[in-house]
């Protein structure tokens, strides 16, 4: 496992899901509704902008490894599946949402671990579709943790309309990635 910037960043994200779910079940009194909302969404926000970056510093360094690319994805869907149990508890997403997003990143990691053992996994690369779906996410999430109205600005409505998109992005990409396996399954036969 090498030990570097991009890796360590990744690590960081796996450690911020234990604080982000850890402050809604802290003793009564130790914080209030408002400072765990707003705990959870920094912990959940600075853990995505580590997604982003961790890629973007092991490319621009030239740090990439099969280690940081195996412990990169998962540390993303631990991430969200994580953040979306939790807004199930909270009653903030719908279950139907939930499992959307999840299901589709299981079928999603296992199509991309079956076309790489068959040697197409360009063929299901992230695509334009995708980083829209993680986006979306990703805001969506941050928001339904916060919650609270921000200058006037519905966070919930806000947040509960884009976990919306982001579960219909989800279905449209999935139908992509299946769409593109399938044709490059066909075209090696």
């Amino acid at each position: 496992m090498p030990l570097n910037l991009p890796n360590l960043l990744t690590w960081l994200r796996i450690l911020f899901i234990p604080l982000m779910v850890g402050v809604y079940y802290l003793p009564d009194g130790w914080v209030t509704p408002l400072e765990a909302n707003l705990l959870a969404a920094t912990f959940f926000g600075v853990a995505a902008l580590t997604d982003w970056l961790d890629g973007f510093l092991a490319r621009a360094l030239g740090q990439t490894s099969a280690f940081g690319a195996f412990l990169d994805p998962v540390a993303d869907k631990l991430m969200v599946a994580a953040a979306l149990i939790v807004l199930i508890d909270l009653d903030r997403v719908a279950p139907l949402i939930a499992l959307i997003i999840i299901g589709r990143e299981i079928t999603i990691s296992a199509l991309r671990e079956w076309m790489a053992k068959a040697g197409k996994s360009a063929s299901v690369a992230v695509s334009f579709v995708g980083k829209l779906k993680t986006t979306a996410q990703m805001i969506a999430i941050v928001l339904l943790l916060y919650f609270h109205p921000v200058a006037g600005l519905p966070v919930a409505t806000l947040g509960t309309l884009l976990i919306w998109v982001a579960a219909l992005l989800t279905l449209v990409s999935m139908a992509y990635y299946l769409r593109m396996a399938a044709r490059a399954l066909k075209n090696s036969s």
